[in-house]
């Protein structure tokens, strides 16, 4: 008998409709938007908070929020019964993110019979984001179905580095995940750079992302200054980028003067762990390396901020 799934999150929707479980899936999350055949499906979550505002506005609601013991996000737990799901996919690693683990567990607790199962995602490098696909995958009885898309990996990346082999040099990047407070993007992030032919500052690959000071910023001075606030497309992070603008020694950046501050879709790429940051890496590998790299993503995924 097919498995019906929920999936309280964005990247494990992407996740379950990669394996081949799109039609299995029978609610999500309200940001969960690709692929376009999820639009539609039975939205299970909203938000505590306003999400329209300023980055610092929306800051200062989610921090008041957990300060406060409560949770970022509300779960519509006569719904998610009513949909009796045998799979629940949501997330450990973000509290302001996503439904927590603990949060569904509270959820289904009180449930009559068999309780669904709850298959938890908490990737904090690239090689666990792959691992995610295969723990899907097991939970669907189906181990098999990841095979195709570790193959279309090993291809993807290969193709990758052996470009980067052609490489002179390799330039400095600093990645942007929150614009006030600033904040720096890590996890999987490092990685994705260094993949596809850049040097990253400020962060380590497997750590959660940290606040700098302008300062920090000012004097890593990097070659590329890429802005990829987690949960704004392109055009809502544009109009961020004046706050920046704004501050002591932006136009005596490097990656100012040379017209290299780059505008990222965040929320649609480097902010979801889930098959498209292979997107993302050669997204990056177009930026950095023009040269030896198509451009086949810009206008849709990046753009080069007018400054």
């Amino acid at each position: 008998m097919s498995k019906r799934i929920v999936s309280l999150l964005p990247s494990s929707t992407e996740i379950i409709c990669k394996l081949g479980f799109r039609n299995q899936l029978v609610g999500v999350s309200h940001e969960c938007d690709y692929p376009n055949s999820v639009k539609g499906l039975p939205v299970l979550t909203k938000p505590r908070f306003a999400p329209q505002g300023s980055s610092h506005e929306i800051d200062d609601r989610v921090k008041d929020l957990l300060n406060r013991g409560l949770s970022v996000y509300d779960v519509d737990a006569d719904l998610l019964k009513g949909l009796s799901p045998d799979l629940i996919v949501t997330q450990a690693q973000c509290e302001a993110c996503a439904v927590s683990l603990d949060e569904v567990r509270e959820v289904v607790s009180s449930w009559m019979g068999k309780e669904p199962d709850i298959v938890s995602l908490e990737p904090n490098r690239l090689n666990e984001v792959w691992l995610d696909l295969d723990r899907v995958a097991e939970a669907m009885n189906a181990p098999e179905s990841s095979s195709n898309f570790k193959s279309e990996i090993r291809e993807r990346l290969g193709i990758l580095d052996d470009k980067n082999k052609e490489l002179k040099s390799k330039p400095s990047v600093l990645c942007i995940e929150w614009i006030d407070p600033i904040m720096i993007a890590a996890n999987w992030i490092p990685e994705l750079v260094q993949i596809a032919g850049g040097t990253n500052l400020l962060s380590e690959s497997g750590t959660h992302s940290h606040t700098v000071s302008w300062e920090d910023v000012i004097e890593s001075n990097p070659d590329f200054l890429l802005l990829m606030p987690c949960g704004f497309n392109i055009e809502r992070t544009l109009e961020e980028v004046s706050l920046l603008k704004k501050k002591n020694g932006w136009e005596d950046l490097k990656a100012v003067k040379a017209s290299q501050v780059i505008v990222v879709d965040g929320n649609q790429y480097f902010n979801r762990p889930g098959p498209r940051l292979l997107d993302s890496a050669e997204i990056l590998a177009e930026i950095f390396q023009p040269e030896v790299h198509e451009r086949r993503y810009f206008g849709e995924a990046w753009i080069v901020a007018n400054i």
